[in-house]
């Protein structure tokens, strides 16, 4: 197995059953290569970017999502602009620099009112990066969020497969749609993430590698992974969540497949394991997310059950953290964190 992983640090050619092996791989040896190899390029650096999570309507009907528009039980909100203003001027005093704009696809947020959210941030706060994350946008939509000032963009792909993304989603969403999205963030400029879930329904390990080839030919800034854990209010409630070893593995492999790369510990990851979080950097991740959002809409903004944490403020969120990592050597720093090649 070490000859494999030797194999994808100095090549990162695997042939597809290559990458099935080391995707069952149960060697620690995995995982101290992505770990060296994230000090290599980072040092004990963890990047630290602010959650807002803005609104929690969406059109789309997502399989797997406890925010789809088909869950008449979500108490709906929305944040106004002077709320997410509020949570930047907060998270800047808590020694943020990256903010991410998060939310479900909700018409509400026009190209003009995302406009003048994203220039008030840039503005007052010059030194920050903005990242958005709001599903798929328009070629003409995403042109002048990226002029107003937009750095990054997180649009996970969720598989690969035509199939397997029927699956997953209602008829009137498909995999072409949301792959071309990224290729357009990617034209226009953007620092751009993709990802998927680890153990939806009918996933396999040939979905997975598909996955990471498109990763390696869409050559992403980010790449959020993360173990898929049911909602009670969606068609995917009595499924099995993800398997945390596999999880891992794929965060791992991901770091040595592209050393440079920009890669979360995931939140969900430390709602399935007490230790998830610092687990996933010693893997190979090297960003976290505490979240800036008023406590009194954390657990309105449910995209799986047991979310943890919620309520809690966003000083508490960041102490938590730089705890947790400097518990395992590393350290939380303040910086926009920019991918660079």
């Amino acid at each position: 197995m070490q000859d494999l992983i030797h194999k994808l640090e100095s090549t990162n050619n695997l042939q597809r059953s290559e990458y099935k092996s080391l995707l069952l791989c149960d060697d620690k040896y995995l995982h101290e290569r992505a770990s060296t190899t994230r000090e290599k390029i980072f040092g004990n650096k963890i990047y630290m970017r602010g959650l807002i999570e803005f609104t929690n309507y969406c059109k789309c009907d997502c399989y797997y999502c406890g925010l789809r528009h088909s869950n008449k039980t979500v108490q709906r909100y929305r944040y106004t602009k002077e709320q997410i203003l509020e949570c930047c001027a907060h998270g800047h005093e808590l020694g943020f620099r990256t903010f991410v704009l998060q939310g479900g696809e909700d018409s509400f947020f026009t190209d003009e009112i995302l406009v003048d959210i994203i220039q008030s941030i840039k503005t007052g706060y010059p030194d920050c990066a903005i990242t958005i994350s709001l599903g798929e946008r328009s070629l003409e939509s995403l042109k002048l969020l990226r002029v107003a000032g937009a750095d990054r963009y997180l649009l996970r792909q969720e598989t690969s497969s035509a199939n397997h993304y029927s699956q997953l989603h209602p008829p009137n969403m498909n995999l072409k749609s949301r792959q071309d999205c990224l290729w357009n963030l990617k034209s226009l400029g953007f620092q751009v993430g993709c990802g998927f879930m680890v153990g939806t329904p009918g996933q396999t390990l040939d979905h997975i590698v598909d996955d990471f080839l498109f990763i390696k030919e869409l050559d992403p800034a980010m790449v959020g992974i993360g173990p898929f854990i049911p909602h009670s209010e969606t068609p995917f409630a009595g499924e099995k969540r993800g398997n945390l070893a596999l999880t891992l593995n794929i965060v791992a492999i991901l770091r040595l497949m592209k050393p440079n790369l920009l890669l979360p510990s995931t939140t969900a990851l430390g709602n399935i394991h007490p230790k998830g979080r610092e687990m996933g950097v010693l893997a190979g991740a090297n960003v976290v997310m505490p979240n800036l959002s008023s406590p009194e809409t954390q657990g309105k903004y449910q995209l799986y059950d047991n979310k943890s944490h919620i309520g809690d403020k966003p000083a508490q969120f960041r102490d938590r953290i730089a705890k947790q990592m400097a518990a395992i050597g590393c350290e939380v720093v303040v910086s926009r964190g920019d991918y660079a090649e």
